[in-house]
């Protein structure tokens, strides 16, 4: 029998449904495994294990009347800490941060909630979630499951390294620029950045996303299903659309698949990456879907400017910060942050302007395509003490030019596992769909997901 922390939400919910399994019990079993693996892990922020237990016990008496609250009942979540819940404060990874419990649920938690999942705990992420690292002035250092030398990734650091782990089968991160597809790529796990306003985010933001972290894409979309309901508090949600979030495979007979090797800009891929991302393409060709490349589209000095225009925005607030808070900032980011300082306002506009053009030249060279494969990251993880893949604060972004144009097109954007570096390095591909086509995006993961083959086991907590 699969050991519980094994078992995704679906399974759990066929095993309470039959009673072959109770609430309580998974409880158990996914806190065993937490407890585990989180002293050396240290992927999570403000766990209440006494709640859940008590919430558990709800749910059993629930599904044993045979009267779940909702689709996910008793199913064990965590979420990431910067998606606010009710009484817990929000430190957005940074020591900088005033604790102030959260006055309400974010619209994703209170989603969730209603489904009936189980909070275990928040994640944890780099300050402000301007890393692809588990690196934080506030947090321990998250690690990778795979390696415990290796880097989670992020910004949704403790999610990514909780999925992977057997923390629960549902997770829930943040994207701006790749903060869940690059966590998953380093991982091993699936992840969907939807379109903007699929899922309602509080405050919304360029290019914000919340995205379900999963080990299966199944899971992914029980998780969708109530997530994308609209909520006021998100002024660009989207009204309420009849997916179907459960639809099967997408067959990729006849589709045109671009193929995109070649960002423009940021860090050469590597040639494992390369490797991985071309064979898993041969698998949709040999499907029958016609397989084209894409030209590069995001050019050096848009990747720069993208960066300045962060830096500008992180500056305004680290410079209303006093001095003591400020030296409290991980200071990589602290440096990263005085970056943007002196900059002008004529290219503060620039910047600006850049979120619309990226966001065009992204759609120009999507458009003549049913979807896009690439990908998520040029190179594998790297160490776990780094905070960038070039650890160089002058060049922070190198590693997010296959991730960041689908936040500033809203396009949905996936990361799925396709291979393992020579090393055991998890290598994520990236499927890229048209605006709002995320159910598309979604169901031919799905496909890849049964053709790629045999996965490695999940790791274990060092002995």
């Amino acid at each position: 029998m699969t050991a519980i922390h094994d078992m995704t939400a679906a399974d759990l919910l066929a095993a309470y449904k039959t009673k072959k399994l109770s609430p309580v019990e998974a409880i158990d079993g996914v806190i065993a495994r937490i407890e585990a693996w989180e002293p050396r892990l240290k992927a999570l922020y403000a766990p209440d294990f006494g709640t859940a237990r008590k919430h558990a016990r709800e749910s059993e008496k629930r599904w044993a009347a045979g009267k779940p609250v909702g689709s996910l009942d008793g199913v064990p979540i965590t979420i990431k800490e910067n998606i606010p819940t009710k009484g817990v404060p929000v430190p957005l990874g940074t020591a900088a941060t005033d604790l102030v419990p959260a006055a309400a649920d974010a619209p994703a938690a209170a989603r969730v909630r209603e489904a009936g999942a189980i909070l275990l705990a928040k994640t944890t992420m780099p300050d402000y979630g301007m890393l692809s690292s588990g690196r934080s002035s506030f947090h321990p250092l998250t690690r990778n499951p795979w390696n415990l030398a290796w880097n989670p990734g992020g910004s949704s650091a403790g999610a990514g390294a909780a999925a992977a782990a057997g923390y629960g089968p549902l997770h829930l991160g943040t994207d701006i620029g790749g903060s869940v597809r690059l966590p998953a790529c380093w991982n091993g796990i699936f992840t969907l950045k939807p379109s903007l306003g699929r899922v309602p985010v509080d405050p919304p933001y360029f290019g914000r996303a919340i995205g379900p972290m999963t080990r299966t894409v199944a899971d992914a979309a029980l998780l969708m299903a109530e997530l994308s309901k609209p909520d006021w508090r998100d002024h660009t949600s989207l009204p309420v659309s009849d997916i179907d979030w459960s639809a099967g495979p997408l067959d990729p007979k006849g589709l045109k698949i671009g193929l995109h090797l070649d960002a423009g800009s940021g860090l050469p891929v590597d040639p494992e990456v390369k490797a991985a991302v071309e064979a898993a393409a041969r698998l949709f060709e040999k499907a029958g879907a016609h397989i084209a490349p894409v030209a590069p589209f995001l050019p050096p000095e848009m990747l720069h400017l993208q960066d300045l225009f962060w830096r500008v925005r992180s500056w305004v607030d680290f410079s209303a910060l006093s001095h003591a808070k400020q030296h409290s900032v991980l200071p990589f980011i602290a440096d990263w942050c005085r970056g943007g300082a002196d900059v002008s306002g004529t290219t503060v506009i620039k910047g600006i302007a850049n979120y619309m053009a990226m966001r065009a030249a992204t759609v120009k060279a999507t458009q003549p395509f049913d979807y896009v494969l690439s990908p998520v990251s040029p190179v594998p993880t790297y160490p776990a003490e780094w905070e960038t893949p070039t650890n160089d604060v002058t060049r922070p972004l190198e590693h997010i030019s296959f991730t960041l144009p689908y936040n500033m097109s809203e396009q949905p954007a996936a990361s799925i596992n396709c291979a393992y570096t020579r090393d055991g390095k998890p290598v994520g591909l990236q499927i890229a769909g048209h605006r709002f086509n995320d159910i598309g995006v979604m169901r031919l993961s799905r496909w890849f997901e049964t053709a790629r083959g045999p996965q490695k086991k999940w790791p274990d907590p060092p002995n």
